[in-house]
């Protein structure tokens, strides 16, 4: 029997179609190495690079390029981290730190070289061993966020490792990161829940999915999915994304901020649908692949072209407090030479996986290629807000994966973990002082009705058929 995932609730209407998954699934261990890199990742890595394959040799070589991809790489773990307020000011020390592991990590996976391997276990064992808070105002819970999917990400490169203190790393993960995010997710800081723009839900959903997957709790990783798909905040798919026009392209509600925060929006978006991916949980597809509607919106947006912004009232302040409201009327400026490392993961997902056009994402992907990773995009903290090296780590031809339709899309996946694919410029938000609401941190259209839009799904029938006009 089919069923049709997405069908229920209003106004969603016919998307992926999908086997039922057997009782069993929901029950199924998770993939490790299973967050942004599977293990036929990390093996088409080191075969394309041995090989001299481009743009894979392109991708390797601006990994080895990065000063932070270096074995001699020296930690410098703090016990307490501060973001936005507190003393010191030292969240670049862990930013860096992490950035160095997991570009350690990465390297030792496609080289084979142990020095960058003890390297990572060094950096993550030093930190591990002395963090055990994350302080500061409300930019806390963009650090714990922010970094604690990161660290999950750089460990399970490692996790399998006797030098690697596999324990101790999960519980600095479930003790001090993930309560924050989790936190976040349910109170929003005690403000009014469109307070925050999505990618403040978007950085907790990641460490809450990461750290889910990395310490095999699937009640973590089920709180993510759903929150993906039905949470109250801006950072849900629906309120991130909450108009879907007539030519395949959905808005992105951040554009009516400013460029750099929907270009981290969008990044993030994509590290929770991959890491979801290879745990069998198909977000990417979710909601008639909305997310890709946005990505397009987006990409062509950041590009220099023209595209309709539906005016958007947030409802500010805190709870029981100080309260006011702010309208984007339209997209905001954008400069077309700006870029981050999101492209080349959420390009390679659609296209080579899925079979589907991405006109808008694989142009701003060949743009931006090669990609590389935090310490390439400036010294500040939002040049390591993703781990980057896409073109390295996520180009794919079809037969890396199998054809579009051999990896299916359970798009009715609810469970966590299982479904498993087969194979495999806008307004300021100001805010009152010394109330801890922060405002910051610090073509064509898509051919929906191609021939991608069926394929095999285990014995069964994946469909993908465009929605009609704008939600």
């Amino acid at each position: 029997m089919l069923k049709a995932a997405g069908a229920a609730g209003a106004g969603i209407g016919i998307g992926t179609v999908a086997l039922a998954a057997p009782a069993s699934a929901a029950d199924a261990p998770f993939a490790h190495p299973g967050l942004l890199h599977s293990r036929a990742d990390l093996d088409r890595m080191a075969a394309k690079v041995k090989a001299g394959a481009r743009p894979y040799a392109a991708g390797f070589a601006k990994l080895t390029a990065n000063r932070h991809a270096q074995s001699d790489w020296r930690a410098d773990p703090q016990a307490t981290v501060y973001r936005g307020a507190g003393s010191p000011q030292n969240y670049a020390a862990l930013y860096n730190d992490i950035h160095a592991a997991y570009q350690n990590a990465l390297r030792y996976h496609v080289s084979g070289e142990e020095a960058h391997a003890e390297t990572a276990v060094a950096i993550l064992n030093a930190w591990s061993g002395k963090l055990t808070s994350i302080q500061g105002s409300a930019d806390r819970f963009l650090a714990a966020g922010l970094y604690g999917y990161q660290f999950a990400n750089a460990a399970e490169l490692v996790r399998d490792r006797d030098d690697f203190e596999l324990g101790r790393a999960q519980e600095l993960l479930s003790d001090v990161f993930l309560p924050l995010s989790d936190d976040f997710l349910r109170h929003h800081n005690n403000a009014v829940v469109t307070n925050y723009w999505p990618n403040w839900d978007l950085t907790a959903l990641a460490c809450v999915l990461a750290t889910g997957i990395f310490c095999d709790d699937r009640a973590a990783v089920g709180r993510a999915v759903e929150y993906f798909k039905h949470g109250d905040g801006m950072g849900s798919v629906r309120h991130a994304i909450p108009v879907v026009h007539e030519d395949g392209l959905a808005e992105w509600v951040e554009a009516g901020r400013d460029q750099g925060h929907a270009l981290l929006g969008v990044g993030l978006m994509g590290t929770v649908c991959e890491m979801a991916w290879n745990q069998g949980i198909d977000l990417y597809g979710y909601d008639d692949s909305r997310f890709l509607k946005g990505a397009e919106y987006v990409a062509k947006w950041s590009l220099g072209g023209d595209v309709p912004y539906t005016a958007n009232t947030r409802r500010k302040g805190a709870i029981g407090g100080w309260s006011g409201s702010e309208t984007a009327s339209e997209a905001a400026a954008v400069d077309p030479g700006m870029t981050r490392p999101i492209w080349a993961m959420i390009a390679q997902h659609y296209t080579k996986r899925r079979g589907l056009s991405a006109s808008y994402v694989t142009r701003a992907s060949a743009k931006a290629a090669p990609e590389g990773g935090g310490g390439d995009y400036g010294p500040n903290s939002g040049g390591f807000d993703q781990l980057g090296f896409g073109t390295l780590a996520f180009m794919r031809g079809r037969a890396d994966d199998g054809s579009a339709g051999a990896r299916p899309s359970p798009a009715a996946s609810s469970g966590a973990g299982g479904d498993r694919p087969q194979g495999a410029a806008g307004a300021a938000v100001s805010h009152g002082g010394g109330r801890d609401l922060a405002a910051t941190g610090g073509g064509s259209g898509v051919g929906w009705v191609a021939a991608a839009g069926v394929a095999a799904v285990g014995g069964g029938v994946l469909m993908l058929r465009r929605r009609g006009g704008a939600k």
